[in-house]
């Protein structure tokens, strides 16, 4: 029975331990830094420009970690996450990027306002464009038996429509649209990073870089992992003894317990019962 006992002593231990590390690391006191992970496409910017406002007034968090793991998105939500981003830099508060696997496209774009940028040196990054992609059906459904036809407004109400060709005049407008946002996206790059127009305008024709050589080109600062970009954000807010907690849904116990510790839990436990 005593090895019982010990056992469920271990696990009381084990779980208090996981519970308590849970809630102090997100005790809003003290001096901390701030992970958020920005992962997959970026199609909705509202969780992020959320969660970034909270961290710009939470006057516990020094400094802020973005984890960028992102292919890209759409423009309107990388623009958004960009100007939350802006506006932590703006009021004092230091912003350090850590870029993952991939941080492309519209992943370049949300982490180009930060003071400071560290990819991987085979991070896959850049691709700076805009695309717009029409698929037309038009000489299927004709075999088909099937034609389409629209009422609307104005001759570009149904534009990049899937039943028809584009018309010389839909292409040239199309055009101009991507053109000015394409724009945008050099502007937003030029207002914080360290590279000349021209050199920019080399590499800014959808090609894919790595992280070596965007820092040759200056688009990122350095190379390193996620722990070398929480030390330069302890560095930039002078905090060398900063607690780190990262953002998001904190995990209950039993996921905690059956999640990717497992493995060292097992281990810690078989430890504890040898040593008994």
């Amino acid at each position: 029975m005593r090895w019982i006992k010990r056992i469920l002593l271990f696990l009381i231990i084990l779980l208090m331990g996981i519970f308590l590390g849970s809630i102090l690391s997100r005790i809003p006191v003290g001096e901390r830094i701030a992970v958020l992970e920005i992962k997959g496409v970026i199609t909705d910017s509202t969780y992020y420009v959320q969660k970034l406002e909270e961290l710009r007034k939470d006057q516990s968090v020094k400094a802020i970690v973005l984890r960028v793991d992102s292919p890209g998105g759409s423009v309107g939500a990388s623009q958004e996450i960009y100007r939350a981003v802006e506006r932590v830099r703006k009021d004092g508060k230091p912003v350090v990027v850590s870029m993952g696997s991939v941080a492309a496209s519209g992943g370049y774009y949300v982490s180009a306002p930060a003071n400071y940028i560290l990819a991987n040196p085979g991070t896959i990054t850049g691709s700076i464009g805009v695309i717009v992609q029409h698929i037309e059906y038009k000489q299927l459904l004709e075999k088909l038996g099937i034609k389409a036809s629209a009422i609307k407004t104005g001759q570009f109400k149904d534009t990049l429509s899937p039943f028809r060709e584009l018309t010389p005049q839909e292409r040239e407008y199309l055009q101009k649209t991507i053109e000015d946002t394409y724009q945008q996206f050099l502007d937003a790059i030029l207002r914080y990073r360290k590279i000349e127009k021209e050199k920019l305008l080399e590499v800014a024709d959808g090609r894919i870089l790595t992280g070596r050589q965007a820092k040759e080109l200056g688009l990122v600062d350095d190379l390193g992992n996620i722990q070398d970009a929480i030390d330069k954000a302890k560095e930039l807010a002078k905090v060398p003894q900063a607690r780190v907690f990262y953002v998001g849904e904190s995990k209950g116990i039993l996921k905690k317990l059956m999640g990717n510790d497992m493995d060292s839990i097992f281990n810690g436990f078989m430890f504890y019962y040898l040593m008994r």
